[in-house]
């Protein structure tokens, strides 16, 4: 038996009942489970969602001197994985985001992570609720420091939209989210984002990440007037203040002056594609507002969930997953991160 302090000989009574089988009767309260205790379990598991498998078992083996075999970490990690996504309902955690300081956000973005079947897309979904920061001005959006979210919880599948919808909405109606007032979703112009906060967030105000959206301003210029020369440098920099300034209005008023002074000889139906693709976006725009209320303008919060979770642990050189696997591994690595990881074993 491999205990939290190594291996150790273990004998305990075996109980036969006909129609029912044989069991080891104690190991229940015991918490043993195979030839693992629960708290050699969670350390291997820890060193599971940390590192890859194999890597795992060398650390294991440094730290604590027991020779487990990576196939072994690798179940068990599945194991507790889809034990902690089937636990989610009770978790405690609904009641700290309740409790918690700030105002909600929503914020959904995708990675990709290479599987059986090839490169898939990973949706995320993180929940997180969020103080303000100091009020700034629209020169100072990309320089200020806002606090960090004071609770957070994470979703993650390889799945449809409609799907991963349904799994968000169901995490959201368990946080108290979905009838919340002052709920935001941030994300960046992928339509399938957009769709599932109309669905799920009807009420919730929807913003454009703004270095999303700064970047299609800067490549608009740039396909008009060229970047070569530098030409494009000062109209990008008075487009992205104009957006970042007057949201869609100060768009509008730039582009207009912008494609009244484009010279005759060059292309405007890039600026005019920057018009089209804002278009779809009119109630997203407006930054200085939110800005001065010292609220977010940008879903870096769920890229960086992307690059913690997904990207630094399933991206390891000539790893290939199962689908089914990746979603839960990916929100019991981001379990590990929160104080609920000691509630999962207290819980096992």
């Amino acid at each position: 038996m491999t205990t939290a302090l190594g291996p150790v000989q273990l004998d305990r009574e075996y109980s036969w009942c006909r129609g029912h089988g044989g069991t080891f009767r104690a190991d229940h309260a015991l918490g043993i489970e195979g030839f693992l205790t629960r708290q050699a379990t969670r350390l291997l598991v820890l060193a599971g969602v940390e590192h890859s498998f194999a890597r795992a078992q060398q650390v294991v083996a440094e730290f604590c001197g027991w020779q487990v075999d990576d196939e072994v970490i690798r179940q068990a990690t599945h194991a507790q994985a889809k034990r902690a996504a089937a636990a989610r309902p009770g978790r405690g955690d609904a009641g700290r985001f309740a409790t918690a300081k700030g105002a909600v956000e929503v914020l959904i973005d995708a990675g990709k992570v290479n599987t059986r079947d090839g490169w898939r897309d990973v949706k995320v979904g993180l929940f997180c609720k969020r103080e303000a920061g100091a009020s700034a001005t629209p020169e100072e959006w990309d320089t200020r420091t806002l606090p960090g979210p004071t609770v957070r919880t994470v979703r993650a599948a390889i799945e449809g939209c409609g799907a991963f919808g349904t799994r968000l909405r169901e995490e959201s109606d368990r946080l108290g989210v979905t009838t919340a007032r002052d709920v935001t979703v941030l994300g960046d112009g992928a339509e399938w984002i957009w769709n599932l906060a109309s669905d799920h967030w009807p009420q919730a105000a929807g913003v454009l990440d703004v270095y999303h959206a700064l970047e299609h301003v800067g490549d608009a210029v740039k396909g008009t007037f060229g970047d070569a020369t530098g030409a494009a440098d000062a109209p990008a920099r008075a487009g992205r203040a104009a957006l970042v300034a007057g949201g869609k209005v100060g768009l509008e008023r730039w582009l207009a002056g912008v494609l009244a002074a484009a010279p005759s000889d060059v292309s405007t139906a890039p600026l005019l594609g920057l018009a089209a693709y804002m278009a779809k976006h009119p109630t997203r725009l407006d930054y200085a507002p939110r800005l001065a209320r010292g609220q977010s303008i940008g879903s870096g919060a769920v890229e960086g969930t992307i690059k913690q979770e997904v990207n630094l642990r399933l991206k390891r050189t000539g790893a290939r997953w199962r689908a089914e696997h990746v979603g839960p591994l990916v929100e019991l690595r981001a379990l590990s991160h929160t104080p609920d990881w000691q509630a999962l074993w207290a819980a096992a």
